[in-house]
């Protein structure tokens, strides 16, 4: 018999995901959370959460949580969390959110992620004497001696250390746009967005984008290097979030959800950063006595072509199986929330559409660490 303090994710909603700079560039990080917060929370009947923990790691600092949580009208008495795990944050509030539950410390939590890079604060380092600030773009992912490469830089070289060509890597990014357009015409995004004035879909996608159109296109990061602008994702804006209640509440409530049943996070070499999922993977499944072919579903966050192939080559994954509805080389990659958007991504194929029973989530760190959280269906 399942515990009655088991994690299930019972609702989940999202933004559309905008392009940094078009259509949600005057929308803050609290702005963009409020209202998918607010539709997950009624969606599950949820009136009051015991928490709201939210992933960001390129906001104005604070707690971005708990201005979101206030934002989005929930009332004064509810703590929020802000979580900063850079690219995993949103499934570290996800896993944080499940632990919450499980601990019994609440039954009843809201948990995602958050991101606006186009209004992301400049960021300054301090003046040494006689000089001026100097901006920088992101803190340290790890110390410069063991090596602190860029994402973009670290793709290409995941790519050459995995022999990942360039032909490969286009033919995944437009697989990834068919497979988001086929989706949107399907209409299998409209349960899970909250769509704002500014912007009612998925602003990256593209219908007409072809391996000819992308073989034009020159290097990104390297000279000599495979990554380009087409099978990397974009610099985007955009928020995620689940309702997670104890076992005990959805079977009181009598509602289908998404099991958490496990959850890992591991570490790999600072200069690989995009195999990370890789050792994070391999110790959830083994752990839970759970093979590849027993995944009906698998959400790999698509940061680059280079990195989900290599991490499929690794693990013997068939690279076919991962994001089959579109990922974030089409949807986009708002740092912060883009965890939360792979649940939701699940919860959309699992529970609303009476899919598998076993689903992954995974995502790359920068610094070289790696996500994965297991979800089983019930109900």
């Amino acid at each position: 018999m399942t515990d009655p303090r088991t994690p299930v994710v019972v609702a989940a909603r999202r933004s559309p995901i905008g392009t940094a700079g078009l259509s949600l560039r005057d929308v803050t990080v609290d702005e963009l959370a409020a209202p998918v917060l607010r539709a997950a929370a009624d969606d599950a009947g949820v009136a009051t959460p015991g928490h709201v923990v939210l992933g960001n790691c390129m906001g104005p600092g604070g707690n971005v949580a708990r201005v979101s949580s206030l934002r989005a009208g929930f009332e004064v008495t509810v703590p929020g969390m802000t979580v900063d795990l850079q690219c995993g944050s949103g499934l570290a509030a996800v896993t944080t959110a499940a632990a919450l539950v499980a601990s019994g410390t609440a039954d009843a939590v809201i948990a995602g992620g958050a991101e606006s890079a186009s209004t992301a604060p400049w960021r300054l380092w301090p003046p040494s004497e006689g000089a001026e600030p100097q901006r920088y773009s992101r803190a340290p992912f790890a110390p410069s001696d063991l090596g602190d490469p860029d994402m973009g830089p670290a793709a290409d070289d995941v790519a050459r250390r995995f022999g990942i060509t360039r032909e490969r890597q286009d033919a995944y990014a437009v697989r990834s746009h068919e497979r988001a357009c086929a989706t949107a015409a399907s209409g299998a995004f409209d349960a899970e967005l909250v769509p704002r004035p500014e912007l009612g879909h998925d602003e990256r996608v593209r219908s007409r984008l072809s391996l000819d159109t992308l073989s034009r296109l020159r290097p990104a990061f390297s000279p000599g290097g495979t990554v380009t602008a087409g099978n990397a994702c974009g610099v985007n804006d955009g928020a995620a979030a689940l309702a997670m209640v104890s076992e005990e509440r959805r079977r009181a409530d009598g509602i289908p959800g998404l099991t958490v049943r496990d959850w890992e996070t591991a570490g790999v070499d600072p200069r690989l950063p995009g195999v990370g999922p890789v050792p994070a993977i391999s110790n959830l499944l083994r752990r839970n006595g759970v093979g590849l072919g027993d995944l009906g579903a698998v959400e790999i966050n698509e940061a680059f072509a280079a990195q989900v192939l290599a991490c499929c080559d690794a693990l013997g994954l068939d690279e076919h199986l991962v994001c089959s509805e579109g990922g974030a080389l089409a949807l986009g990659h708002p740092w912060g929330a883009s965890g939360a958007v792979l649940s939701v991504r699940l919860f959309s194929r699992l529970v609303r559409a009476d899919g598998p029973g076993l689903a992954l989530a995974a995502i790359a760190v920068g610094g070289g660490q790696g996500v994965a959280v297991l979800f089983e269906r019930v109900g």
